[in-house]
């Protein structure tokens, strides 16, 4: 099993995604890539921090490769805008990919020049940044959508990201 540490906007939208992607477990909502310890949410999204929003969990490389991953991450949020996922705006919910090793870093690096050329119109923003921490969000931002499904953030926001996995991805799919 191996780590992987990403932001991409919301935690519960990226939550959402990726516990239903086969071989992913342990999956987490926290905060990474800021100098606060144990950072409380509320002090998180009013941008004091320092972190991201982020998403923590391991994967079985058998069954997920750390490449398809990265290109579920990045169909499912947009990369090219700088600290901004839809409504959600500032450093907190900035695109970042927190490599654990050498070969993180370089898959991440050759995914998003291939995705530059390719499949994006604007040029990838996403940070690409050595790990340095993650901290657990509080118990209630746990598991989110599958707690809330009815609720209109999570059909609003999160169902047509969950689409476009099923649409996109169904063969990586645990579902």
């Amino acid at each position: 099993m191996k780590q992987v540490t990403l932001a991409n906007g919301c935690f519960w939208c990226t939550e959402a995604v990726f516990q239903r992607v086969k071989g992913i477990s342990g999956v987490k909502s926290g905060f990474s890539g800021g100098k606060i310890k144990n950072p409380p949410y509320r002090e998180v999204v009013e941008g004091r921090t320092g972190h991201a929003e982020a998403l923590q969990f391991t994967y079985d490389p058998k069954q997920v490769s750390y490449e398809e991953i990265l290109h579920i991450f990045f169909a499912t949020h947009n990369p090219t805008t700088l600290n901004r996922q839809g409504n959600d705006i500032g450093t907190q919910y900035r695109s970042a990919i927190f490599y654990q090793d050498e070969e993180q870093e370089e898959t991440a690096n050759r995914v998003i020049e291939e995705l530059n050329k390719k499949v994006f119109e604007d040029k990838i923003v996403t940070e690409v940044t050595s790990y340095t921490n993650f901290y657990e969000a509080e118990f209630q931002h746990q598991n989110f959508y599958n707690n809330y499904t009815q609720q209109p953030y999570c059909q609003i926001i999160i169902n047509p990201k969950l689409k476009k996995l099923r649409e996109s991805f169904a063969y990586l799919l645990d579902e």
